[in-house]
């Protein structure tokens, strides 16, 4: 086996309120390989988020180490940390952050320029934006599209840099079963199509059953992890 694409040991993270100690992490060991797509499942405050935030370099561990693509991220410098970031990981996020006097096209463009790769061809814009099915909306505003399509943007947005990982923190919270359903199917088609290696932080125990494998947190530990049963069984795609 090739060695993860992501992958953490011992990872710990305690923040202070006032005098008080709260421990989010406690000591969480997992590898994700290049090309799985990984769903991270638990109650509310188990750690879910923090584990993502950490992942993706947007803050440091207390204590442990974080590989992400070889490359241990949790010791470097913030801006080799940073540079990591950009090229290699695309975020999802619940509230879409979209920019809402730019178009979709324009979305696209300044995420690119904001992290370092100039504009992009507009061959570029065009194909990412037909990958999400949203070849038709590319000069309209976030504000003109539903809920389900702003989470498109938002996740060809993410895609724009062709990042090797993309880290999605309940991507479905904010979208009724319908989107999320398009969304989650979108998901397991770049993952299918191109390898796209994804983990995914979710509440939802049916969408956390698109992926490959899940990871179950509880009190800033890992508790379980396995296999998808559809996986096992054959049952389903």
């Amino acid at each position: 086996m090739t060695d993860p694409i992501l992958k953490t040991e011992d990872l710990r993270m305690v923040y202070h309120v006032g005098t008080v100690e709260v421990f989010a992490l406690r000591g969480v060991d997992i590898q994700i390989q290049t090309g799985e797509f990984v769903a991270i499942v638990g109650p509310s405050g188990c750690g879910k988020s923090t584990l993502l935030h950490l992942l993706g370099g947007l803050a440091r561990p207390t204590y442990g180490r974080i590989f992400v693509d070889g490359v241990e991220i949790s010791a470097a410098a913030d801006a080799d940390r940073t540079r990591i970031r950009r090229e290699r990981i695309g975020f999802v996020f619940q509230r879409f952050n979209l920019l809402p006097t730019l178009t979709v096209k324009g979305n696209l463009e300044i995420a690119c320029q904001i992290q370092g790769n100039g504009r992009p061809s507009s061959e570029r814009v065009a194909a990412v934006l037909d990958t999400v099915g949203l070849s038709h909306k590319a000069i309209m505003k976030p504000l003109d599209l539903s809920a389900g399509e702003q989470q498109r943007v938002a996740i060809a947005r993410a895609l724009i840099n062709a990042p090797a990982i993309v880290l999605a923190d309940e991507p479905t919270g904010n979208l009724d079963s319908v989107n999320s359903t398009m969304i989650l199917n979108l998901f397991r088609e770049l993952n299918q199509r191109t390898g796209q290696t994804i983990m995914m932080i979710t509440h939802n125990p049916e969408a956390a059953a698109v992926g490959h494998r899940i990871i179950e947190m509880r009190d800033g530990r890992v508790v379980s992890h396995g296999i998808v049963p559809h996986l096992v069984t054959g049952a389903g795609t």
